[in-house]
């Protein structure tokens, strides 16, 4: 199986501040989630298959989505990849240089690592193996968890064309999304981008000298002008940006 890169998630103090923006403006397809230990999720789908996960802290203070809001606030967390075999992935990112925490093996059909931040462009990274049985969800019950109150007439769906990261650091950005996670490099006028087979979103990289690590934007594309917050969204602390498709 090629590497799929999957989604683009997003913490939040709650998964209710995600419906406005994520349905009301940008005609996301309500998908799936619930409980997972010490958060929440849920996600929802757009046009041409790219996804956005919504998680938000569950249970008593001290989960990782509560370290998370309290030192950073809402943002971008993580992205997903999965990948053909976790081990081998897992292999390859430390021999590059990756710090990788929470390696589980466990399930039969979801195997799950990630690339701490500070070593892997100011982001974490979900490396996942997962079958397909297990990503149809057939397994797993996610009935104990009602859909989020979403806006009623929502617009058609647009396309999530992908994540926008900022670096100053070429080397670093092939490194990570082509030599680790095998996407397609191509130049672009202000840096690079990674494209997936198989996938509907890409990494763009924006390349500007004695720019820190950043994940600055998702980038979405319609056939409709959107209404979208100047700067990131206050209670989602994403920045959306509309571009051409």
């Amino acid at each position: 199986m090629p590497t799929v890169f999957d989604h683009v998630a997003i913490a939040t103090d709650k998964i209710a501040n995600a419906p406005g923006l994520l349905v009301g403006e940008l005609g996301g397809i309500s998908g799936y989630g619930g409980p997972s230990g010490d958060f929440s999720w849920w996600h929802w789908d757009f046009e041409g298959g790219g996804r956005i996960e919504i998680i938000e802290p569950d249970g008593p203070p001290g989960g990782f989505v509560h370290r998370y809001l309290e030192r950073l606030g809402a943002g971008i967390h993580h992205v997903n990849f999965e990948v053909d075999s976790l081990k081998e992935t897992v292999v390859l990112a430390e021999k590059l240089g990756y710090s990788v925490v929470g390696y589980d093996d466990s399930h039969e059909y979801w195997k799950e690592a990630f690339l701490r931040p500070k070593t892997a462009m100011g982001i974490v990274v979900q490396l996942v193996e997962a079958s397909h049985h297990d990503h149809d969800h057939e397994e797993w019950d996610h009935s104990n968890m009602a859909p989020p109150t979403e806006p009623a007439n929502r617009p058609a769906a647009v396309t999530i064309t992908g994540l926008r990261m900022l670096t100053a650091n070429h080397e670093a950005a092939v490194r990570q999304w082509g030599e680790l996670l095998n996407g397609d490099c191509t130049e672009t006028p202000d840096g690079l981008a990674f494209r997936w087979p198989g996938s509907s979103m890409r990494v763009a990289v924006t390349i500007e000298d004695g720019a820190a690590d950043e994940a600055m934007a998702i980038e979405v594309s319609a056939s409709r002008s959107l209404t979208l917050p100047s700067g990131q969204h206050p209670e989602l602390g994403t920045r959306f940006v509309q571009i051409e498709g």
